[in-house]
C-alpha cells in the first residue's frame, strides 16, 4: 500500500487519493508535525490517535494502528508540499479547517509551541488553502479542546 501511495504522491497531476489513502496521508502529516521540533513525545502520539479516531470515526485500536502505519509512511514520504497537495485534492475546502485543527492539537499536545511546529503549520494551512486567520481560529479551537 505504501508503494502505491508514494507513487501517487510523487506523480504530477494524479487523481485525488481515495479516502483510505487520504486518511493515511493525514496521519503521516500529523506525525510530521509532532516530529517537527525533534521530540516525538508519547502525549503527541496519544493525541494523534485521538485526532484520527475523531476525524475518521475509528476505534482507539484502529487509530493507533493507523498511526503506526503513518509513522512508517512519514519516514519514507516526500516533502510536505506533496502531502498537502494530495489532501487538498481529496478534502473539500469546508472540511480542511478540521484537519488543521487536528494538526494544531498535535502540535500543542506536549504543552508548548515550538517555532518549527508554528512554521510547519503555517505552511500547511496555506498550502491547504486556508488563511492565517482560519489557521489561528483552528488553533484556538484546538487549545479549547485540550
Amino acid at each position: 500500500m505504501f508503494d502505491t501511495l508514494l507513487r501517487r504522491l510523487l506523480s504530477p497531476g494524479s487523481a485525488p487519493l481515495p479516502a483510505p489513502e487520504a486518511h493515511l496521508a493525514l496521519g503521516a502529516l500529523l506525525v510530521r508535525v509532532a516530529r517537527a521540533d525533534g521530540i516525538y513525545a508519547p502525549a503527541e502520539q496519544a493525541r494523534i490517535d485521538r485526532v484520527l479516531a475523531r476525524l475518521y470515526a475509528q476505534s482507539p485500536f484502529a487509530a493507533a494502528q493507523m498511526r503506526a502505519e503513518a509513522e512508517q509512511l512519514e519516514t519514507e514520504a516526500p516533502d510536505t508540499v506533496r502531502f498537502t497537495r494530495a489532501l487538498k485534492a481529496a478534502v473539500p475546502l469546508e472540511e480542511r479547517a478540521a484537519l488543521v485543527q487536528g494538526l494544531w492539537s498535535v502540535a500543542l499536545a506536549d504543552g508548548g509551541r515550538a517555532d518549527e511546529e508554528d512554521q510547519l503549520l503555517r505552511l500547511i494551512a496555506n498550502l491547504l488553502g486556508l488563511t492565517d486567520r482560519e489557521s489561528a481560529e483552528a488553533r484556538q479551537r484546538a487549545e479549547r479542546e485540550a
